[in-house]
């Protein structure tokens, strides 16, 4: 049974409709919310490459891509698409009627970003 405290409201459904993702600030950190087709990812929000801020980037299917120099990610698994060494921190999130809510409580620490 998971523990309602460590879950954290991120956003309202109408927030975020399918497709596309948003940035937010939970509990201090950055957060990309993504709605793929109406399942929702939440990951680490930082690119590993300069800090961009991911979850402002596009959104197609599963692949979120860095507004700033591109680089993509799966928000499902958090994997960058050209290397498997670097990978975002996945969040549990989950809706709740028509509101989103995240949890750290189970993220796995990111691999660091190469200077590519």
């Amino acid at each position: 049974m998971t523990d309602r405290c460590d879950w954290f409201r991120i956003a309202s459904t109408a927030e975020c409709p399918p497709g596309t993702s948003i940035e937010r600030v939970v509990e201090g950190r950055i957060v990309a919310l993504a709605n793929v087709g109406g399942a929702w990812h939440a990951l680490d929000g930082l690119c590993p490459h300069q800090g961009g801020p991911l979850g402002t980037g596009r959104l197609c299917g599963t692949v979120l891509t860095c507004p700033w120099h591109g680089w993509q990610f799966d928000v499902t698994t958090g994997r960058h698409q050209l290397s498997a060494t670097v990978r975002q921190a996945v969040y549990d999130a989950e809706q709740r009627g028509d509101e989103v809510y995240v949890r750290f409580a189970a993220e796995s620490p990111a691999p660091k970003a190469d200077d590519a």
